[in-house]
């Protein structure tokens, strides 16, 4: 055989052909499918941040000792499609605007009749326990009070200020975000 009659060797594909090695670790061997990739994630991470957790910063010592001021915490808005808001739930109440929220616990439900008596909470004349008021309570009084099918009562934990230094009552169901997240 003519060594001229031969075929030439194949080439090797350049090195420029291939793309470097730190764009395949970015970006995979499809960058078209690792960007569409990121980009869901990029969205799905945006809408549970902005629909189904909200995170809340503590401002604040109405809720001593239960929460801390300037800690961080999540509203789940999904809490009360499974069961209904309870009596003890701790939650982020619409104060002003989207993002303006307070933290308080349930402690009256729709309907139900409650006053507070030297710093006491009845509800239907019975008085209610309250584990998570570790704090000495201040004398609170608060006439009765009749809520109504679509009303809860919620008020902070730390019952050793005065009355008057705190944020209490009744509230819309409407207003209420979500159940806090961690406890």
């Amino acid at each position: 055989m003519d060594p001229a009659a031969q075929p030439p060797p194949v080439a090797e594909p350049a090195a420029s052909s291939r793309p470097a090695w730190w764009r395949r670790v970015l970006y995979g061997g499809r960058p078209r499918r690792t960007l569409f990739r990121l980009a869901l994630e990029v969205a799905l991470v945006v809408f549970i941040f902005k629909a189904v957790l909200i995170p809340v910063r503590i401002s604040g010592i109405s809720m001593l000792p239960s929460f801390q001021d300037g800690k961080i915490n999540f509203l789940w808005r999904l809490a009360f499609t499974r069961q209904p808001l309870q009596r003890g739930d701790v939650v982020g109440i619409r104060y002003a605007g989207e993002r303006v929220m307070l933290l308080k616990r349930i402690i009256g439900l729709p309907g139900e009749t409650l006053k507070i008596e030297e710093g006491t909470v009845f509800i239907g004349g019975a008085p209610l326990e309250e584990p998570y008021v570790k704090l000495p309570r201040a004398r609170w009084n608060v006439p009765v009070i009749r809520l109504t099918d679509r009303e809860y009562f919620v008020i902070g934990d730390n019952r050793s200020m005065g009355d008057r230094l705190h944020e209490f009552g009744a509230v819309e169901a409407a207003r209420i975000v979500g159940k806090v997240w961690f406890q």
